[in-house]
């Protein structure tokens, strides 16, 4: 892992994805989603106070009349100033306008976290990538169905895509 990184808000935008009730409510491992949901909070609050864009993505199922109960984000996530994106694939950029809105804002840098690792996470990085953004995985502001899943992802993919930190290593630049 990286040591300490020092970010530029007006340029990094916080990536929390499928922070939904009836996610982080799943068996996960190798850390519980309640877990990584107070870890994802205390991200997305550090961001917001020094002015970087958080992102909070949920997935909504295509073809069915109702979403399934506790398909919204988690109730007190979403503030005024963050961007929502609803996506119906498993990474949040095919088909939701993500890569405008961030270049919009001169977004270069995005910092992951979320539900599951290697799943909606592990592809918007993907993609991201593709698209030239650099990359921050939090490692322990994410998890995914089984540890081995979640170490492939943080020791084995995402080091080929960007750095990977701990919560406590991801600092904002003074404004």
């Amino acid at each position: 892992m990286t040591a300490a990184l020092a970010l530029e808000p007006a340029r990094t935008a916080l990536v929390l994805v499928d922070l939904m009730d009836r996610i982080v409510a799943l068996p996960l491992e190798p850390r519980k989603g309640t877990e990584v949901l107070v870890t994802c909070e205390e991200l997305a609050a550090s961001g917001r106070s020094a002015g970087a864009t958080v992102v909070l993505v949920r997935v909504e199922r295509s073809g069915v009349a109702e979403q399934p109960s506790g398909s919204g984000l988690v109730p007190g996530l979403l503030t005024d100033d963050d961007i929502e994106i609803v996506k119906r694939t498993i990474g949040a950029f095919q088909g939701t306008g993500l890569d405008d809105r961030l270049r919009q804002r001169g977004i270069t840098t995005l910092v992951f976290g979320g539900i599951a690792t290697n799943l909606g996470v592990e592809s918007t990085a993907r993609a991201a990538a593709d698209l030239g953004y650099d990359l921050v995985f939090v490692e322990d502001a994410m998890t995914a169905f089984t540890a081995a899943e979640h170490e492939a992802s943080v020791r084995l993919d995402f080091p080929r895509l960007g750095s990977v930190v701990r919560a406590a290593d991801v600092t904002f630049k003074a404004t």
